[in-house]
């Protein structure tokens, strides 16, 4: 591990710089991209005024009176591009993970080998570094791991350059021995430009970070928990005894972030391809009735239904996820719920949204009421639907980005609602604020006596009881139940 080098891209302003190429005009203009009542990103000519990310859009425009709004709650541009920018990457490097729709990163390490042995044989000792070296640290390229993240400063260049020139975004890099350190010292200087991470500057990095939640790959609850027990920053977590931390987060979480804190991140670059789950989501003030919790989840499900099409895999399993209002506990309050998708439907998929939609929209309201007793009032916040288990057609091609890229968006224009692609590999605290609780529900031996003796079929032993709800599965009409058993 302490021979690679990895480079992290992270684009600037990403929504912003998007909405900017869609519409020239906009370029050199405050800008801010709107998602229901805040400003989820801005350029930087509105940040020089004032306005900054996350911002509420009434603080913003008191900021800036001149900012120009565009409306983001559509993905499918920004979605479009960023596959875009990884398929690029591609084609100089296969490995190549995304992060969130703005950031990836590329293992460069072979690249970096093949470059540096074309400098022995052609007797050339001397290389010059592309961008900025952190802490200006003096390089020494007699040291060869120097030498390699030097290449590897050249090589990062060549990436922003191509990514610019080819489809017009800017971005930051960050060059470092593993994927930690290059996305910590990705973001020193911005925007539009890189830096180096030497190994001997490592912990000045780490140690500069203000607090725990600020390293990769340690997200809100553990930081809440490493706070109970008196870690506030690196320098704490470093020092804390592994025996305490193991006993109160567990062997591997309490190993993995200690790790962490001293910046050793063993963890490869595994490329990302197709995502394994499509999700579209509504969050709003409230919706307290079952009419307009319904309306919602038909709003929801023709643009999820065109992805998934555009995409030619057919999902086995639909997941409906609500998060209730509560002022006390704001981002861990979601609850899940999930069960199969009869075979008859899932045969359906592709076929036109009309003959599925309806049959979807009853499985979800039935998932929904196993969460919410209808009789009581109810407040939430956001619905979100998701399809899982994605199954190849015999006759689909897989397994490159670019495949991904051609069949997995949909038409420009086609939905207004806030959507985003689940990656599988996302670890906690990457780029998520809020965090989904998956509970499952079993039967007691009196209802599964009951169902039996009514001639229910028995629970599909042979499909995953994680991938199901047993009390939805019950619920269902028996023709279908029987397609299930038998699929």
């Amino acid at each position: 591990a302490a021979c690679r080098v990895i480079v992290h891209i992270d684009l600037d302003c990403f929504y912003a710089q998007v909405e900017m190429i869609r519409n020239p005009e906009l370029r050199d203009k405050p800008l801010g991209v709107q998602q229901k009542f805040i400003v989820v990103t801005c350029n930087y000519e509105a940040r020089k005024l004032g306005v900054k990310k996350l911002m509420s859009v009434r603080d913003a425009k008191a900021k800036c009176p001149q900012l120009i709004l565009v409306n983001g709650e559509d993905l499918t541009p920004y979605r479009e591009m960023s596959y875009k920018v990884t398929e690029l990457l591609v084609e100089f490097c296969p490995l190549v993970e995304r992060l969130g729709f703005d950031e990836n990163f590329v293992d460069i390490t072979e690249i970096v080998e093949k470059r540096l042995n074309q400098l022995h044989h052609s007797g050339c000792s001397r290389a010059c570094v592309s961008g900025h070296v952190y802490n200006n640290q003096a390089i020494n390229l007699h040291d060869t791991m120097h030498l390699r993240l030097v290449i590897g400063s050249q090589i990062a260049e060549t990436f922003r350059g191509a990514i610019y020139a080819r489809l017009g975004l800017t971005g930051c890099a960050g060059v470092a021995s593993n994927k930690l350190l290059s996305k910590l010292v990705s973001g020193t200087f911005k925007p539009n430009q890189q830096t180096l991470l030497l190994p001997e500057s490592c912990q000045d990095l780490i140690r500069s970070l203000d607090h725990i939640q600020k390293v990769p790959g340690i997200g809100y609850k553990t930081s809440k928990r490493l706070e109970m027990l008196g870690v506030r920053n690196v320098c704490d977590l470093q020092v804390f005894p592994p025996a305490v931390l193991e006993k109160e987060l567990g062997v591997a979480i309490a190993q993995r972030i200690q790790k962490l804190s001293y910046g050793e991140d063993d963890s490869p670059v595994t490329p990302s391809g197709p995502p394994q789950t499509f999700s579209d989501e509504d969050s709003f003030k409230k919706c307290s009735s079952e009419v307009e919790v319904k309306e919602r989840i038909e709003e929801l499900l023709p643009n999820l239904l065109d992805r998934v099409h555009q995409d030619g895999r057919q999902p086995h399993t639909v997941r409906l996820t609500i998060r209730q209002f509560s002022s006390a506990d704001k981002w861990l309050s979601r609850e899940s719920r999930q069960c199969p998708i009869p075979p008859h439907l899932v045969q359906k998929f592709g076929k036109g949204n009309s003959n599925v939609i309806s049959p979807l929209v009853d499985i979800l309201m039935k998932l929904f009421r196993k969460m919410v007793d209808v009789e009581l009032p109810f407040h939430l916040t956001l619905l979100s639907v998701c399809f899982s288990n994605l199954k190849d057609l015999p006759s689909s091609k897989k397994g490159s980005i670019g495949f991904y890229l051609k069949q997995a968006s949909p038409p420009p224009g086609s939905g207004k609602r806030v959507r985003e692609v689940e990656d599988v590999s996302q670890r906690e605290g990457q780029n998520r604020k809020e965090t989904g609780t998956t509970k499952t529900m079993k039967l007691s031996e009196e209802k599964k006596s009951n169902a039996n003796e009514a001639g229910i079929p028995d629970f599909p032993f042979h499909l995953s009881h994680g991938d199901i709800d047993q009390e939805v599965f019950r619920e269902l009409p028996e023709d279908i139940q029987k397609e299930i058993i038998s699929g």
